[in-house]
């Protein structure tokens, strides 16, 4: 069964930094492309950053970039999301998804969520007020 399972989250004081993981069971990263969504409290979900499959190409939505970092170690099976001098409003569900068309449209752009196949149950980063 192909899962994608989010870790890493946990309560953090604005201004803090938090690492996510999303690793990947019954298959192999190495040919999917790993983008990351977050769902803040009552509104939809937004795309935040995406990373091609060799690790080569990365992308990010404006308000993080320069903040977050994603990266992968395909060794380990897992792509990480390094978040950086959290914001109040960055609070929500934060999901990994793959996609294996082996497009490079992370080069060019950020992925929609349509673009993605496979998703993980998400995984709660709540910020201290």
């Amino acid at each position: 069964q192909l899962q994608l399972v989010e870790s890493g989250g946990g309560l953090v004081q604005p201004g803090g930094s938090l690492r996510l993981s999303c690793a990947a069971s019954g298959f192999t990263l190495d040919y999917y492309a790993i983008g990351w969504f977050r769902q803040a409290p009552g509104k939809e979900r937004e795309k935040i950053s995406c990373i091609s499959k060799s690790g080569v190409s990365t992308n990010y939505v404006d308000s993080v970039r320069g903040r977050f970092t994603i990266s992968r170690d395909n060794a380990k099976n897992t792509v990480y999301l390094q978040m950086n001098s959290l914001e109040p409003r960055e609070t929500g569900i934060y999901y990994c998804a793959a996609d294996s068309s082996g497009s490079d449209r992370c080069r060019r752009l950020l992925p929609n969520e349509n673009d993605y196949e496979y998703w993980g149950q998400g995984n709660q980063v709540p910020l201290a007020s």
